[in-house]
């Protein structure tokens, strides 16, 4: 009950911020998911701190203003009741209080009250919460939020109306839940800007299906609190959900995210997520730069080396601008299958997924394990890259197997898609499932998608687990058997054919065939009388 009435509330808060934005005409403005979802983040570090605090120190939470409270402690006492919080809370003053800004609203220049506020915070908290770029600059938590608005003149009145929303309730309730809430609420924050229905952000999505599976195959219930101190690694992370999905499942305390991506949307996503997600520690492993060419994490020299790998790369993209750079000698271990050529024609359909599963294959520790998202054609293409890579992986033997996903299972795309699972520990018993006529289809919006139901979700996941053949839907193969299907990872292609027999009389028999014989005759003088047809049309002509 606690869950569902805060996650009411906070669908409440975030509404109204939003209608603040439309209000002040930042509604549907490339701004105005800044906004949102930095002035919720400073709402929801406002009350961690408080729950911190309190749980700490009792007598905080036994007085009528808790901010007040906190206020009247010397300095010696209040460093000492930040240095005892956990390293995932944000260290702030009490001046940083929701309370103390809500008390100086009449103040002049309150905008810039309200802006200097957030930086301060953001710049004292900058080793905590800031996302790196591949060249080491600092992007920090919070930017001026008030300078969105074109006209000096509203922005007192906007931000006014921002800090007049935050304190209507409090998050501190919740804080003893698990996390589940938070990645309903991270969707919710998000969803006019990162849904799957071709929003602002859309890809940055994955669909919380897919999520599911990469998680549950690659960590099964089985492991499930026995796995620790692993790295988990997205290479082309967008919002997080899938690194959300694998730290779920082996534990936040057990495990380390890091992750790369080239946008800077994508890196403020997914800083959020991981600060709603209880995983404040990988925020230093968040980088925003160019994986391909830029690969940042590193052991010494070399390239760090990881025990999980999910991701969900871009399919086509042009990256004709530094394709060449790619097929350097330094990069040519990383890409052993080959760099795509650029075409003549319709460069944005470079195939760069292939780069990106090159780098997953090459990124892996021996033993680990990774899940990607690809075109279903990668698994039955017959010759270049895509033949190169499932050739390495059959023959250095780091298969778990392929889940074919029903058509628009993605909604922004028509484009089919399956899941590729490497195991370099599996050495015998590939499985591959053909989930491709599971789901009930919707329509959403303009378009049409395909929804998992939770029973077949869980289907393919025991299915796969257990390395289950059934029939018509998953087989389990050798390494060898892939080969002479000139490694083809296409389920239907191991499926039996099945031949019905039905036991005729010798009249039955006869009966069938003379029905073949008639309808046979009944073709040829069909055949006969329009070839007579065409020749009299033809004697007919005349030529001018």
């Amino acid at each position: 009950m606690i869950t569902q009435e805060f996650e009411q509330r906070t669908r409440e808060l975030i509404d109204s911020i939003k209608a603040i934005c439309a209000a002040y005409g930042l509604g549907n403005d490339g701004n105005e998911f800044k906004i949102i979802t930095q002035v919720f983040l400073y709402k929801f570090l406002n009350d961690k701190f408080a729950f911190e605090a309190k749980k700490i120190r009792p007598d905080l939470a036994q007085a009528d203003k808790w901010e007040q409270a906190i206020a009247s402690l010397s300095s010696n006492d209040l460093e000492m009741l930040q240095m005892q919080m956990g390293p995932d809370t944000a260290r702030l003053k009490p001046e940083h209080f929701i309370a103390h800004l809500w008390n100086r609203q009449t103040a002049p220049e309150f905008a810039k009250l309200f802006d200097d506020t957030l930086r301060d915070i953001a710049i004292s908290n900058n080793e905590i919460f800031a996302v790196k770029t591949d060249g080491g600059t600092k992007i920090t938590l919070f930017d001026r939020v008030s300078e969105f608005i074109s006209d000096p003149s509203k922005r007192d009145a906007f931000c006014r109306a921002l800090i007049n929303k935050l304190g209507d309730f409090s998050f501190e309730r919740i804080f003893t839940q698990k996390y589940d809430f938070y990645a309903a609420l991270f969707e919710y924050l998000i969803k006019d800007y990162n849904k799957d229905s071709g929003g602002k952000y859309a890809e940055y999505y994955t669909p919380h299906a897919v999520a599911k599976i990469m998680a549950a195959i690659l960590v099964p219930e089985a492991v499930r609190g026995k796995i620790k101190d692993v790295s988990c690694y997205d290479p082309s992370a967008g919002s997080g959900s899938l690194l959300m999905n694998i730290a779920h499942a082996i534990g936040e305390q057990r495990c380390s995210i890091y992750s790369q991506d080239i946008s800077q949307k994508s890196s403020s996503l997914l800083r959020l997520n991981l600060i709603l997600n209880n995983l404040v520690h990988s925020i230093p492993h968040i980088i925003q730069g160019n994986t391909l060419l830029h690969p940042y994490h590193r052991e010494g020299k070399a390239l760090k080396k990881f025990d999980y790998i999910v991701s969900n790369p871009p399919f086509k993209m042009d990256f004709s601008d530094f394709r060449n750079e790619l097929d350097a000698k330094e990069h040519q271990e990383r890409f052993f299958a080959g760099v795509p050529n650029i075409p003549k024609q319709a460069v944005d359909k470079m195939s760069i997924y292939q780069l990106f599963l090159q780098h997953i294959i090459y990124s892996l520790k021996p033993g680990g394990k990774a899940a990607v998202v690809v075109p279903t054609g990668f698994i039955t293409a017959q010759s270049g890259i895509d033949k190169g890579i499932r050739q390495h992986l059959v023959n250095n033997k780091m298969l778990a197997g392929v889940v074919s996903m029903p058509s628009n299972i993605f909604a922004t795309t028509g484009t089919n898609v399956s899941i590729l699972f490497i195991d370099d520990a599996n050495k015998e018993g590939v499985v591959l499932v053909d989930a491709s006529n599971l789901g009930t289809k919707v329509k959403d919006g303009k378009n049409q998608k395909t929804l998992l139901s939770e029973a077949e979700e869980d289907h393919i996941i025991a299915t796969f687990n257990h390395k289950q053949a059934v029939e018509d839907f998953s087989v389990v193969v050798s390494y060898d058997e892939i080969a002479a299907k000139n490694y083809s990872l296409s389920a239907g292609q191991y499926f039996e054919v099945k031949i019905e027999y039905t036991d005729l009389t010798p009249a039955q028999f006869a009966a069938k065939l003379q029905g073949f014989t008639d309808n046979l005759d009944k073709l040829f003088k069909e055949s006969a009388g329009l070839e007579k047809e065409i020749k009299k049309q033809l004697a007919g002509l005349r030529y001018e």
